[in-house]
């Protein structure tokens, strides 16, 4: 495509405030253009800024540095042009459909004759004909979704942004509404020139976008780009349609590995090393136990493609790159080449009794994740066997979001209750020794 485009993003950095002092720096150096006719889909883990960056090309967040144009125009405040569809529907349950879709034009000064057969239009084009009077609390999810994008499209932007709008919804709402969707999009009958999608279901990238923008975590960048040249309708089942979802995979748990890695060497190892100070995926134990029993059994046999395990597990990337990275940390798994693949003590693991299973877990924790090991030894050596919590998450803050120290010491927490390393009182906010065996 060569048109000038609807939308340029240009070096944007956003940032937040972190309550003890400093920034948080969630977005750096993002760029990203959107032409019309496409479909472009931002696709990352949770935490990665995709929803942040909407916000600021909505003009709901002024970015610190760089420069949001559209068609030509600096983006300073909300753009007339440009309208998004929430995760969450953000209906006002006070008001009927009707009356939800036509409060977007009433804010905007529409004439007041316009209003209701614009509004009735919308309505009739998303499929909730007849449920005008209806209120919110009486649709289901779908519904009130289809009220959301009604909301939006009445107001005829020339880009709609979607937060992850399927995600909220049952498997087979969200995939009914996905292709109404994609439908009224390839026949033209939808008010829009060009679409931002941000989600973090592979699958669904590939059904519905032109381009796919990889994102890496903290900060968010636009760490790789995969074009899908595959013609509308698209199908699941389809050779070609395995092979976009397949390189998306590999490229994400490649692009996991290197940022985890630390040296050449680390890498020839095949398993992340970490310090002190490391994030930890918060997985439960439940799931580390589950998935390793799946990869083990049939028709796996101890080495799984991760589309199709995530298919039949129905896990997006928010669940299964957590539990896999999770996995490589304790030894108990690696990713080779898009594939999750049982190590020995995986295999040993996935046969042995529940006993004998937590002892495994527990030498691996303490081997291979250095802030279990630290709090144990700390409990150790204290005569009273226990240390407030706050001694470790300050000393976790000096190198690493509030957000991730909370999720670390909540997973390290789950993780040491099930090896029965330590306890920990949330009453008293203490580490203790009082209850392992």
């Amino acid at each position: 495509m060569t048109s000038a485009p609807l939308l340029e993003i240009d070096r944007v950095r956003q940032a937040f405030r972190k309550a003890g002092g400093g920034e948080l720096l969630v977005l750096d150096d993002v760029n990203l253009i959107l032409r019309e006719g496409e479909i472009v889909g931002l696709l990352g883990r949770s935490g990665s800024g995709k929803s942040t960056l909407l916000r600021v090309i909505a003009g709901l967040a002024r970015p610190i540095a760089g420069k949001v144009e559209y068609q030509g125009s600096s983006v300073e405040g909300c753009a007339p042009g440009i309208a998004m569809v929430f995760q969450s529907f953000a209906l006002f349950p006070w008001l009927t459909v009707l009356e939800n879709v036509q409060l977007g034009l009433e804010a905007l000064g529409i004439p007041g004759d316009e209003v209701r057969p614009r509004a009735l239009a919308a309505i009739d084009l998303i499929g909730l004909d007849g449920f005008e009077s209806a209120y919110p609390r009486e649709l289901s999810g779908g519904m009130r979704q289809r009220v959301g994008f009604a909301r939006a499209l009445v107001v005829n932007p020339n880009i709609l942004l979607m937060d992850e709008p399927f995600s909220a919804l049952d498997v087979l709402t969200a995939e009914t509404l996905r292709t109404d969707f994609m439908d009224l999009w390839t026949a033209k009958k939808l008010p829009i020139k060009g679409v931002l999608l941000v989600t973090h279901n592979i699958e669904e990238a590939v059904l519905m976008c032109d381009r796919i923008l990889l994102f890496s975590s903290n900060p968010g960048r636009v760490a790789s780009e995969i074009q899908v040249k595959l013609p509308q309708p698209r199908h699941r089942t389809d050779p070609e349609f395995q092979k976009v979802v397949e390189s998306i995979y590999v490229a994400m748990t490649q692009r996991a590995q290197a940022v985890t890695a630390r040296s050449a060497v680390q890498q020839a190892e095949r398993f992340p090393v970490l310090s002190l100070n490391s994030p930890l995926p918060r997985v439960s134990t439940n799931v580390l136990s589950g998935l390793i029993e799946t990869v083990a059994g049939q028709p796996y046999n101890g080495r799984a493609d991760l589309p199709a395990i995530a298919s039949a597990l129905q896990m997006d990337i928010d669940e299964l790159f957590p539990a896999a990275e999770a996995l490589q940390i304790l030894r108990f798994a690696e990713l080779v080449g898009g594939d999750l693949k049982l190590t020995p003590a995986g295999e040993m693991f996935a046969g042995a009794e529940p006993h004998e299973r937590k002892r495994t877990f527990a030498r691996h924790l303490l081997n291979y994740v250095p802030l279990a090991s630290h709090i144990r030894r700390i409990l150790d050596d204290r005569s009273s066997h226990f240390a407030p919590r706050s001694r470790f998450s300050d000393e976790l803050e000096d190198s690493m979001s509030e957000a991730d120290t909370e999720a670390t010491l909540r997973a390290i927490t789950s993780w040491a209750r099930y090896a029965e390393l330590f306890a920990y009182d949330d009453k008293t906010g203490r580490f203790t020794l009082d209850n392992p065996a």
